[in-house]
């Protein structure tokens, strides 16, 4: 079988069925979703800081139940996001059951890992098994309460990729991580937003989890990330309702964004000095 190293899960193609893929990617649910979707023979993810309630990691045990071998590369090891540096730095330090019976084992090297999972006769999961809407990230609107009355829409997306040209101009509440998408600063944001927000993903080595946001400062948007312990990764309504700001570039500093203070806060100022 075929073995695919991609910067997000989001790059799976229809013909990569039967493939066994290391991604750049957290290894939450929506991941583990897309790869099950995708085909895969296998999966090795980012652990993104494990984060709140070890959403960094959940996937796992859904591909477990799938009968998908998977495991995670240490957010201190290799840089999120970036595909060939997990393959070439990274550390494994989640494995699920599966992936046991391959033998990779935490602390093992993220290539050996991947090694042993194309060694295995791990075969996808079976097609058209159906994973339910929760499994699958969406697009929401966020009410903001505004000071004179009524309310604003604020975007909220599970999935940055999931930003459409269309939202240019919009303030946009995100699941994803904070790290730049295989180091190309094309996949930063997809549309001139406003403010873009983001889990930091533990930050981790290099800085990787907070990579977009000297990007986006470049390009006159404001970004930040939310503590990875503060909310779930991958999902924008978490980002939104208990996330934390951690870190903030230049244009979202101006607008009010600091450390420690609420991201739902924030929002709610940035909305009324909007309007």
């Amino acid at each position: 079988m075929n073995q695919l190293v991609l910067g997000s899960i989001t790059h799976l193609k229809p013909g990569d069925r039967g493939c066994h893929a290391l991604v750049g990617s957290h290894g939450g649910v929506y991941t583990a979703a897309a790869a099950i979707d995708g085909g895969v023979a296998s999966l090795i993810c980012h652990d993104a800081g494990i984060g709140l309630e070890s959403a960094g990691i959940k996937g796992l045990s859904l591909l477990e139940e799938m009968g998908l071998p998977a495991a995670a590369v240490d957010f201190r090891s290799a840089r999120i996001g970036d595909a060939a540096h997990m393959l070439a730095r990274g550390l494994i330090s989640h494995v699920n059951g599966r992936g046991i019976a391959c033998e990779v084992t935490p602390g093992m090297a993220a290539a050996e890992a991947f090694a042993k999972f194309q060694a295995s006769q791990s075969l996808p999961a079976t097609p058209g098994k159906s994973l339910g809407a929760s499994y699958r990230e969406g697009r929401h609107d966020i009410a903001v309460a505004l000071d004179g009355g009524g309310q604003s829409n604020v975007l909220a997306v599970d999935s940055a990729s999931l930003i459409l040209p269309a939202d240019a101009g919009a303030i946009v509440v995100t699941g994803s991580h904070g790290g730049l998408p295989g180091g190309v600063a094309a996949n930063a944001v997809k549309a001139p937003v406003r403010c873009a927000v983001f889990n930091d993903a533990g930050v981790g080595i290099d800085a990787a989890g907070i990579g977009r946001l000297p990007v986006l400062e470049a390009r006159g948007i404001a970004g930040l990330t939310v503590a990875a312990q503060s909310a779930r990764i991958g999902e924008a309504l978490s980002t939104y309702e208990t996330g934390v700001i951690s870190h903030a570039n230049r244009p979202a500093r101006e607008f009010g964004a600091e450390a420690g203070r609420s991201l739902r806060d924030f929002v709610r100022h940035l909305v009324n000095h909007s309007i």
